[in-house]
């Protein structure tokens, strides 16, 4: 398993596709982390759709999407799941940010979140300049971080 990489270094690169529920239409895309340079990204890795934890998860930050926009922040959430999967499980939780499908698992190797079959609930702010900011990484990921702790540490990107 690749090593997580240091707060401090360049993000790891990646193109996934992606699906967002935009006004109740599903939009598919291929995202590429590179292309969002101008802005932070918020990283959110979630073993998978469906699951307590992780519908409880993406659904806090669906509802607090404004205090991530309001930062000039995208928040993505990544899974291995299928676009088919993630598409259910955007429109059934109403879930405004994109859902990016690792159907490979090449983001999770390259943020070294993988778990044997499975990946670590984990979250990483990456600022403007494509520069990783910000981790977490649960060792068992029965809980997440909130929004409030995500945007205090996107409110430190504003600082000097």
């Amino acid at each position: 398993m690749a090593k997580s990489p240091e707060v401090g270094s360049p993000a790891p690169d990646f193109t996934l596709p992606a699906v967002q529920l935009v006004d109740g239409e599903l939009v598919h895309s291929d995202l590429t982390l590179s292309a969002e340079r101008g802005h932070p990204v918020v990283l959110a890795f979630y073993p998978g759709d469906e699951t307590a934890v992780c519908t409880k998860q993406l659904c806090s930050y669906s509802s607090g999407f404004e205090a991530f926009t309001d930062l000039g922040a995208t928040v993505w959430g990544i899974s291995p799941q299928g676009i088919e999967s993630h598409e259910g499980f955007a429109r059934k939780h109403q879930l405004r940010m994109p859902l990016l499908a690792d159907t490979g698992r090449t983001a999770v190797a390259a943020y070294g979140i993988g778990l044997g079959s499975m990946l670590r609930r984990a979250v990483f702010v990456v600022d403007a300049d494509g520069v990783l900011r910000w981790k977490h990484v649960a060792a068992l990921g029965l809980t997440f971080r909130d929004v409030p702790t995500l945007t205090a540490q996107l409110e430190l990107l504003k600082q000097p």
